[in-house]
């Protein structure tokens, strides 16, 4: 009933919205005579606040047309490279210059915990001058049919393993978040069967590999809810205007109310501040704004089987560090792998996967020699400074390039 009430909620905004947006390039517009006239840049910017906080936003465009290849401007093409019910494998396939060499060839696993895959758009683009990257693009869950099927946290760990044998023993795997369990999870039963498909190297970054380690905000509200209340309170099934109609999913609408209810007075202050640059003209810093919120503020459906599952063996069973998960009736065990060099990074102030939380897949990948396995806590870095934004890119980034250049 919730989603039909959101659906309600988005019928009656949605034409407000558009009302504003009007209202917003009118008074905004050098063409127009009403941006002259006085107090225009108020109500231009208290029009356009409206418009954002009422309007839906969809997944957005990944934007990544161009990137330096030896020095050399070149094209950049996103192709589907594997196509699932619940994830397109998405390659950014590069022009490159003719004689160079082949770059590492790398596996970005995006998280499906929310937002867009397109959230690490920062990360593909700082990878691509020097590695041949692909990406998990997950699937909206509303735009699913039930006929698909179920999509469990094990399915995940499948389609993980099927993504790393369609691109070859030479892949180097990057997991950023929540996928670093099911990834980690996916290499130990590869390790396990002496599987020859095995990466070369693994990098896990700000994942819950062991919540027990320095528990947050997240790790708290999973261990005081019982299990029954996630399954009765969050999960809701999709209504009739949706391809996914009548699947249980946990909706994009909930999940970004519990973001916003994270941080609310800095998302009040970020608003308020975004109306004052519009005020002032300052131009550069409101399309930042813009540019972020379109990212943040796009959300989508989970499957219930996998959210619930996530809740259950990884935040409150904690299986992975204790030997309890099974996957086809096989106990995943990390301490298999043995061929696979291992890179684990977290940010000292990381207030979603807390220090350590990452850290513990050095100790369960104990057979891994120890030249093989490096750390890095990222200075003053929060959670999506380890991924995004100009920490990323002087201080995460160069740790990665070398250490997947060592074992390329």
């Amino acid at each position: 009933m919730l989603y039909q009430l959101h659906e309600i909620q988005r019928a009656f905004l949605t034409p407000i919205a558009a009302f504003t947006d009007l209202g917003s390039q009118l008074f905004s517009n050098p063409f127009s005579p009403l941006a002259y006239t006085p107090l225009s840049r108020q109500i231009a910017a208290s029009y356009e606040l409206v418009h954002r906080i009422g309007k839906e936003y969809e997944k957005p465009a990944w934007q990544l047309p161009t990137t330096e290849v030896g020095g050399k401007t070149v094209a950049v093409t996103e192709r589907v490279a594997v196509a699932k019910p619940f994830c397109n494998l998405i390659h950014f396939e590069r022009a490159t210059p003719k004689g160079h060499a082949a770059d590492p060839r790398v596996l970005l696993v995006a998280p499906l915990s929310g937002h867009h895959a397109t959230l690490l758009r920062d990360t593909v683009r700082t990878l691509m001058p020097e590695h041949d990257v692909y990406v998990t693009d997950w699937i909206d869950a509303r735009m699913v049919p039930v006929s698909a099927g179920p999509f469990h946290l094990n399915d995940y760990v499948h389609y993980i393993q099927d993504f790393i044998r369609a691109l070859g023993p030479d892949v180097h795997v990057i997991s950023v978040c929540q996928p670093t369990v099911p990834v980690l999870a996916a290499i130990s039963l590869m390790a396990q069967e002496n599987d020859p498909c095995q990466p070369k190297t693994m990098t896990m970054m700000g994942g819950p590999i062991d919540p027990r380690e320095s528990p947050t905000q997240v790790n708290s509200l999973a261990e005081t809810k019982p299990f029954e209340w996630f399954e009765s309170q969050l999960i809701h099934r999709v209504p009739g205007r949706h391809p996914g109609v009548g699947r249980r999913v946990y909706p994009g609408f909930l999940q970004h109310a519990g973001f916003v209810a994270m941080n609310p007075d800095r998302h009040m202050q970020s608003h308020y501040d975004f109306y004052q640059d519009l005020v002032r003209g300052d131009d550069s810093d409101a399309e930042s704004h813009r540019r972020f919120y379109d990212e943040y503020n796009a959300v989508l459906d989970m499957p219930a089987e996998f959210y619930l599952d996530t809740i259950r063996m990884v935040f409150q069973e904690y299986q992975l560090p204790r030997g309890l998960w099974q996957v086809d009736g096989v106990t995943v065990d990390p301490s298999a792998i043995e061929n696979v060099a291992l890179l684990t990074v977290e940010g000292e102030l990381d207030d979603i996967s807390g220090q350590g939380q990452t850290r513990a897949a050095q100790k369960l990948c104990a057979n891994i020699p120890a030249g093989d396995k490096q750390h890095f806590t990222a200075p003053d870095c929060g959670h999506y400074g380890i991924f995004s934004g100009r920490r990323w890119r002087t201080l995460v980034y160069p740790k990665i390039a070398a250490f997947i250049h060592d074992h390329a």
